[in-house]
């Protein structure tokens, strides 16, 4: 007896959203001055001059005083918020930024069906939570199934996206909503540890969400794949401290990927060549990780243009900014009437050293 076959997941829809404030060129400008050291204060504006981003946002307002970082006043030198105060602040800013994503998403014309809502995030946790709040908020059936992927870093929309196309494959009739919600320049710390602010260069805050479903249009999800580089376990780090999250991102990092990434690119391309992508959303942790990825994959061309814009424009906003990538490319190939069938590579790094990717094709328009 032949056994039917399983269904086909796919993001039907992605929406964005971002919080007010520009705060690039004040992070830039401000940081140099909890480094102690002449020298570290030129190197860290060197990697300001060649990071390639133009915008971040967050909720603190830049205030115009070059020696105050936020016009709340949130920031103070010498007495930087403890895990509290950040936790506060995230529940006070979190559920509407996830509603302004939604609906981008057009959340609207689809919430009587939604069964199951995944939410990611690794800046922000209470309870209950953002996950009860937006079932609350959208009016979803009580049953609605809900989980939340927490503390995974970048790669956490990877893992989301998985466990949709799990549920869609067991349970065709499932519509997924996920939301992944970073306020990253939340924990931004008083230190003169390099690594430490460069956080102050690159992250920012950010929410996407998508639809998941078996309705055959937008992006099909067609596989998965994990990849931990062994040795690396140290090189990206993010513990609970007691002035906020403490994030440590090694300069190593871009190296590792680079000379992690050819082993292993047979089978996360699971039989294709790279040559066969056309498609690469790649997460824009950073500049010298996209370089890294290029040299690790090969000739690109400018198929890394997209997570080039988005990082320029963005910055790395950790769990949503792939999915800004991937944004991107749905709206390019629904607005150009394309039809589908282009098969797409998605990547996201973070704590392990863990890639996490994606195989998709972009199904008819």
């Amino acid at each position: 007896m032949l056994q039917a076959s399983m269904p086909t997941a796919y993001i039907n829809a992605i929406g964005t959203a971002v919080p007010a404030h520009d705060v690039h060129d004040k992070f830039v400008q401000y940081a140099p001055q909890l480094l102690t050291d002449e020298r570290l204060r030129k190197l860290f504006r060197r990697m300001a001059d060649r990071c390639q981003i133009e915008h971040r946002y967050s909720f603190f307002a830049p205030d115009p005083d070059p020696a105050v970082l936020d016009s709340g006043g949130f920031f103070q030198r010498g007495s930087f918020p403890d895990t509290a105060t950040r936790m506060k602040f995230y529940e006070n800013h979190a559920l509407d930024l996830a509603m302004e994503s939604l609906d981008a998403a057009g959340i609207k014309a689809h919430a009587a069906e939604i069964t199951h809502l995944i939410v990611t995030s690794c800046t922000g946790f209470y309870a209950p939570g953002l996950d009860l709040q937006l079932a609350h908020r959208l009016g979803l059936d009580p049953s609605v199934e809900r989980t939340l992927i927490g503390f995974m870093g970048c790669y956490a929309a990877m893992n989301a996206l998985k466990l949709a196309r799990h549920i869609v494959r067991s349970e065709p009739r499932s519509k997924v909503a996920i939301v992944n919600l970073e306020l990253c320049t939340l924990h931004l710390q008083e230190t003169a540890n390099i690594e430490e602010v460069l956080s102050f260069l690159i992250f920012a805050d950010g929410c996407s969400a998508s639809i998941v479903s078996a309705e055959p249009s937008g992006i099909e999800l067609e596989s998965f794949r994990t990849t931990v580089i062994p040795g690396s376990a140290d090189q990206i780090t993010w513990h609970i401290g007691r002035t906020g999250f403490d994030m440590r991102l090694a300069g190593t990092v871009p190296g590792t990927i680079g000379s992690g990434l050819p082993d292993a690119m047979p089978s996360i391309l699971n039989g294709h060549a790279a040559e066969d992508v056309e498609l690469w959303a790649v997460h824009p942790g950073g500049r010298s990780i996209l370089d890294a990825v290029e040299g690790a994959v090969g000739d690109m061309r400018d198929q890394l243009a997209d997570s080039r814009v988005v990082l320029r424009d963005y910055g790395n906003m950790s769990s949503a900014t792939v999915m800004f990538v991937l944004k991107r490319m749905l709206d390019r190939f629904s607005g150009a009437g394309i039809g589908g069938n282009a098969l797409g590579c998605a990547m996201a790094f973070g704590p392990g050293l863990t890639a996490e990717s994606m195989l998709f094709r972009m199904a008819a328009a």
